[in-house]
């Protein structure tokens, strides 16, 4: 059974557990990011030695490399990596954001230009859903639109509004019951918008909630807020 229990409070801070198919995760967690299924120059037993809980992969680096064919046949991302631990994958919508320039999007999909060899590649909402479903992760994230800070009100109000309508294609999608999904909210850097995406993801009722839009070159003073 997933589900998160709170166990403490103090003040705004609060501390709880979160149950995954791959066991429980003690909260709040530093999760390592193992892009393509590799903590760099740390091995598993070592992430374990330490106390890791749950790390962070990427869907969109996975699909390009080694590939889901190979992941699939091998029986998921935890037997790939020899980690029986929980994993949360990203589903590439930071690349919407970080790779710009070699992508271009729609109301349906985003099609990437592969940075290895060119090769066009279409990630839909529901694409990506599938892709972490054949991974085999614990928690699983829609496709979002990301914009960097320098983007208006009016963009970033038209990249929020349709990462709720790709959240709810995306929550149709899924049926891995092992599987969490998290709904992503965006808004940029401005508080009202930011207020707004939280109305609109909280109504679809995900089984968590992360917050997106972050690391996109603004401040850290403005990031913490």
């Amino acid at each position: 059974m997933h589900e998160f229990k709170l166990e403490v409070t103090d003040g705004s801070a609060r501390a709880g557990k979160l149950y995954l198919a791959h066991g429980d995760v003690s909260t709040p967690a530093f999760m390592p990011v193992a892009t393509q299924g590799s903590v760099k120059a740390v091995d598993p037993e070592d992430l374990a030695s330490i106390g890791t809980q749950i790390i962070l992969a990427n869907t969109y680096h996975l699909y390009l490399r080694p590939g889901l064919d190979v992941i699939e046949k091998l029986g998921g991302l935890n037997n790939f990596m020899c980690w029986d631990l929980p994993i949360l994958t990203d589903s590439g919508g930071f690349q919407v954001y970080s790779l710009e320039h070699l992508r271009d999007m729609t109301e349906d999909s985003v099609v990437f230009k592969s940075h290895l060899d060119g090769a066009l590649h279409t990630f839909s909402p529901e694409d990506t859903i599938k892709y972490q479903e054949l991974i085999g992760s614990d928690i699983a994230m829609p496709l979002d639109v990301c914009l960097s800070v320098e983007n208006d009100r009016g963009k970033v109000n038209s990249a929020l509004e349709r990462t709720v309508r790709w959240a709810r294609r995306s929550l149709e999608a899924h049926s891995l019951n092992s599987q969490l999904l998290f709904g992503i909210v965006q808004g940029g850097m401005m508080l009202d918008l930011r207020d707004k995406a939280v109305s609109l993801m909280r109504a679809l009722d995900f089984d968590g909630y992360a917050i997106g839009g972050l690391s996109v070159g603004e401040p850290k003073s403005q990031m913490y807020e």
